[in-house]
């Protein structure tokens, strides 16, 4: 094995390590949050796909709370019939945490192809790994970047679809599948299967409303509606209603970029290799 081989395993081994750690618990959805918003700000405002899903991690925390609310009511139903109560709220509890986790390696795997795509060094595993059609859309990206170029919004929606396709394919579909397949509470599945998505940017009484959550296509098209409805309110008010969730702390809304190079050097420590390396 060369020098360069062994660097270039080093890189990937500490890139993929900070991207983990910086993803946090299943639990850490206003830490992914910050990580999502450092993106997309380290991206000059280009790369639009992770603010959308900090946005999306903020929603399902609230989400996941009154969904564990309603099922903790029908479990006392249950029980009142002669049902095991705790086997069915344990039942839930391993589906929203199935559903976290998704959350939380959707975040690992934005953070890694982000920043590996930024990284000359790893120019050669970046066109192994990365499928050619996203690779050219990260790369127009990070050229925006170094450059101080603002992408139109139709370059936007171009990046965000492509990347939006890559993480539906290799990441949330396999896993929604198996999530929904391993739950068996019928009455709770049902209503998970056709959630209301309202992102605090989302003009109001106007929800995503899903008729079948396990259908990619629909996803699809309800994430691209998403990305549509963002263009129209404007990158800056999709920004600042991050905070409207009432989740993300002080920090994060005095010093979004301070508080995510505070939190990175507390988890990760310094150098941050990604931040370092890729500019």
């Amino acid at each position: 094995m060369t020098d360069a081989t062994e660097n270039t395993g080093s890189l990937i081994d500490s890139l993929r390590r900070e991207a983990t750690i910086l993803a946090g618990g299943i639990g850490s959805l206003a830490q992914r949050a910050t990580v999502y918003h450092h993106m997309f700000e380290h991206s000059g405002r280009n790369h639009t796909f992770p603010l959308l899903a900090a946005h999306g991690a903020l929603w399902a925390k609230g989400n996941f709370q009154r969904g564990m609310r309603f099922g903790a009511a029908v479990a006392w139903a249950h029980a009142i019939l002669g049902g095991d109560r705790q086997a069915l709220l344990r039942s839930l509890s391993k589906f929203a945490d199935d559903f976290r986790d998704i959350n939380r390696r959707v975040c690992v795997e934005t953070y890694f192809i982000y920043h590996l795509t930024a990284d000359p060094r790893l120019a050669d595993l970046s066109a192994a790994k990365v499928p050619p059609g996203l690779l050219g859309e990260m790369a127009r990206c990070h050229a925006a970047r170094k450059t101080g170029r603002s992408l139109s919004d139709r370059e936007r929606r171009s990046l965000f679809t492509a990347f939006f396709l890559w993480e539906q394919e290799n990441v949330v579909g396999p896993a929604v599948e198996r999530a929904f397949d391993e739950f068996h509470w019928a009455i709770v599945k049902a209503l998970a299967l056709k959630p209301h998505i309202r992102f605090s940017y989302f003009p109001r009484n106007n929800p995503l409303i899903f008729e079948n959550f396990l259908n990619t296509g629909e996803r699809i098209e309800k994430g691209l509606a998403a990305f549509d409805l963002a263009c129209r309110a404007g990158w800056d008010a999709v920004e600042t209603a991050l905070g409207s969730y009432g989740i993300m702390p002080n920090g994060f809304r005095e010093d979004p970029a301070g508080h995510f190079l505070a939190m990175a050097r507390e988890t990760v420590g310094v150098p941050l290799h990604a931040l370092a390396s890729a500019g």
